[in-house]
C-alpha cells in the first residue's frame, strides 16, 4: 500500500465522526421538532383518516374491487384504500419536508449546512433519511390506526411491507428535496402543493383501480397514471401487503428516488442554498 493510500484511508477514517455528527444534528433535529409539536401528527393524520373512515363508508357499495393482482378474492374498498391513504401520508409529508427546506433556507438554516466542511451530497441524503424518518413513523401510526378499525393485515408480509413503505417513503421524500429547490419563497408552496400533491394523488390507483379508467374509456387520465411516480408507490405497498413483488413499481421507485435526489443535489448550490440561475457568476 503507497502513502497516498494510507493517507486517504486515515483521511476517511477521520472524517466518519464529523459524518456521524451532522447525521445526529440534521436528523436529530428534524425528528426533536416533530416530537415536540404532537398536533403535527394529528393534523397529518386527520386528511388519511377523513378518506378512511368516512369514504370508506360512503363509496362502499359505489366501487367494486374486481379480483385483480395482488388480490386473490374480493376485498374491502376499506382494505383496498390502505396502500393508497398510506402513500398519501408520505406524499403530504414529502412535501411538509419541502416547506421546510424552503423555510430553513430563508432563514439562513440551509446556508450554513451547505457551507458545512462536508460534501453536501452528505448533508442532502442526511435531509432525505430526516423526511423519510418522519414519513415511515406517520405511516406507522395510520397502520395502527387501520388495525383498530378492522383491517386484517398477514403479519409475515410485514417486513416486506415496511420496506417497501421505507422505499415509498424515500422517493417522496427525494421528490420533496428536488422541489424545495425550485420553491423560492414560502408563498408559493401552497400553489406548489395544488398543482403536485392533488394530481399525483387522484390520477393514481389509491383510491379506486386503475382498469375504472380504463373501462370508462378515459385512456389519457390511464397514460398520466401509469407514468405517476405515485402509482408505483401505492402498487409496492399494495403488492407487498400480500407478500407479492412488483417488479416495474420497484424499479419506479428506486431509479425515481436516485434520480430526485440527483437533480437536488445539483441544484443546490453550497453557497446560497439553491440552485444557480443560468448565466450567475
Amino acid at each position: 500500500m503507497t502513502t497516498n493510500d494510507n493517507d486517504n484511508d486515515n483521511y476517511s477514517a477521520a472524517r466518519l465522526p464529523h459524518l456521524a455528527r451532522a447525521l445526529r444534528a440534521v436528523v436529530g433535529r428534524e425528528l426533536n421538532k416533530f416530537l415536540r409539536q404532537p398536533s403535527r401528527l394529528a393534523s397529518a393524520l386527520v386528511r388519511p383518516l377523513l378518506w378512511f373512515v368516512v369514504f370508506s363508508a360512503g363509496f362502499h357499495n359505489v366501487f367494486g374491487v374486481s379480483i385483480v393482482p395482488p388480490y386473490e378474492t374480493y376485498v374491502t374498498y376499506q382494505v383496498y384504500m390502505v396502500p393508497g391513504l398510506l402513500a398519501m401520508v408520505a406524499l403530504f409529508n414529502g412535501m411538509q419536508s419541502s416547506l421546510s427546506m424552503v423555510y430553513d433556507r430563508e432563514m439562513g438554516v440551509m446556508r450554513l449546512l451547505l457551507t458545512a466542511p462536508l460534501p453536501r451530497g452528505w448533508l442532502l441524503a442526511f435531509k432525505l433519511l430526516a423526511g423519510t424518518c418522519l414519513s415511515v413513523l406517520q405511516m406507522l401510526v395510520f397502520l395502527l390506526i387501520a388495525l383498530v378499525f378492522g383491517v386484517d393485515l398477514i403479519w409475515q408480509n410485514l417486513p416486506v411491507m415496511f420496506l417497501a413503505m421505507v422505499s415509498g417513503a424515500t422517493l417522496l421524500a427525494a421528490m420533496g428535496l428536488m422541489l424545495s429547490v425550485y420553491i423560492k419563497q414560502l408563498e408559493n408552496f401552497a400553489g406548489t402543493m395544488n398543482f403536485v400533491i392533488f394530481p399525483m394523488f387522484f390520477i393514481s390507483p389509491a383510491l379506486f383501480p386503475l382498469w375504472k379508467l380504463e373501462e370508462s374509456g378515459a385512456w389519457w387520465l390511464l397514460k398520466i397514471a401509469q407514468f405517476n411516480p405515485f402509482t408505483h408507490v401505492v402498487e409496492a405497498i399494495r403488492f407487498a401487503m400480500y407478500g407479492q413483488f412488483n417488479l416495474l413499481s420497484w424499479s419506479v421507485v428506486v431509479l425515481g428516488s436516485m434520480g430526485f435526489f440527483a437533480l437536488a443535489w445539483w441544484g443546490y448550490d453550497p453557497q446560497r442554498g439553491w440552485i444557480k440561475k443560468r448565466g450567475a457568476a
